[in-house]
């Protein structure tokens, strides 16, 4: 029996893919420094603090932007708040005036709304050298029968220079003599229509001057078809010889305004029925007044003046056949 030799065949290995467990090079090669893990840690760290920075940053960047929105919010709410309260001052409050100035304020708002009249009140047209001729012309001839056209505050006075006298005011203007009467009880006092406008003069001349009821003995007056003789004036107007007559009215001092076309006209013709009639024409720096009284009144019977005031005086003809006894005036 032969015997089997048994051969234990080594074991394949390589010696240099085989390392020992205890192996010093294996602890080197597998070992982590300590130093990796403390730059891992502290990049991992630095990572971890720029992410919280940047989020951070970005909070407060939403926070400064919140708080600008909200300031401006808040200074829009108070610039609002001021132009509200300055405006609801303006309107219930208005500025602070001084006496004086509220005291022509109110004065001009009262003339404004209710037109009222007193001699205070009135704008004074006549100067100080007008009202001396005219009351040394009343002066001379009182008592006597004064006829006034329109009323102002000095021509108020007349009345009582002429004591003893019949005066007589003729007003357009129905708020004045209301309120004048309230004050001057016993002034007789009429309301008369003035229906021609200043813009008419030119045309009314061109009529009077070729119609024949305009003529000087075309009477009697409250009858004339005439379009400037005044038909409608109180009877005792028509009656009375007049010893001075004023014309001071109707205002004429705009085209449409009521104008004194028709009071020189009539008063022309009153005139020449009279006794010696002073006529008084105020305002004859204006076309109306200037062209009448040369037209009526005339020329040659102009004795004085002062100012803005001339002063005529008509002798009694109830039978001329014309007012001036030169060539008609050239209307320029």
């Amino acid at each position: 029996m032969s015997s089997k030799a048994t051969v234990d065949h080594p074991l394949i290995s390589s010696p240099t893919h085989s390392l020992p467990q205890d192996s010093s090079e294996s602890q080197v090669l597998l070992e982590i420094p300590d130093s990796y893990h403390k730059d891992h840690n502290h990049s991992h760290k630095d990572s971890k603090n720029e992410k919280e920075s940047g989020r951070g940053k970005k909070r407060m960047k939403i926070t400064t932007k919140k708080l600008l929105i909200i300031l401006f919010f808040i200074l829009s709410t108070i610039s609002l708040l001021r132009l509200l309260r300055i405006t609801t001052t303006g309107t219930s409050q208005p500025p602070t005036l001084s006496q004086s100035q509220q005291e022509k304020n109110t004065r001009l708002h009262a003339s404004n709304t209710h037109r009222t009249y007193s001699p205070s009140k009135l704008d004074v047209d006549l100067t100080v050298k007008e009202f001396q001729l005219l009351t040394s012309i009343i002066s001379q001839r009182v008592p006597c029968n004064l006829l006034i056209f329109g009323i102002r505050p000095q021509t108020l006075q007349l009345s009582s220079l002429n004591s003893g006298g019949t005066t007589i005011f003729l007003e357009d203007d129905p708020e004045k003599l209301l309120a004048i009467r309230r004050t001057k009880e016993g002034m007789q006092m009429y309301k008369i229509e003035h229906q021609a406008a200043a813009k008419e003069a030119y045309n009314l001349l061109r009529h009077a001057r070729t119609h024949p009821d305009c003529a000087p003995e075309a009477q009697p007056l409250q009858s004339s078809k005439c379009r400037l003789a005044l038909t409608q004036l109180p009877k005792e107007i028509y009656e009375l010889k007049w010893d001075v007559v004023v014309v001071d009215g109707p205002s004429g001092d705009k085209p449409e305004a009521p104008a004194r076309m028709a009071a020189i006209y009539t008063t022309s013709m009153i005139a020449r029925f009279g006794n010696n009639t002073d006529v008084l024409v105020h305002d004859v720096d204006r076309t109306v007044e200037k062209w009448f009284s040369w037209e009526f009144l005339c020329h040659e019977n102009l004795i004085s003046s002062k100012g803005k005031l001339w002063h005529f005086r008509i002798v009694e003809s109830s039978t001329s056949t014309s007012f001036c006894s030169n060539a008609t005036v050239r209307i320029m």
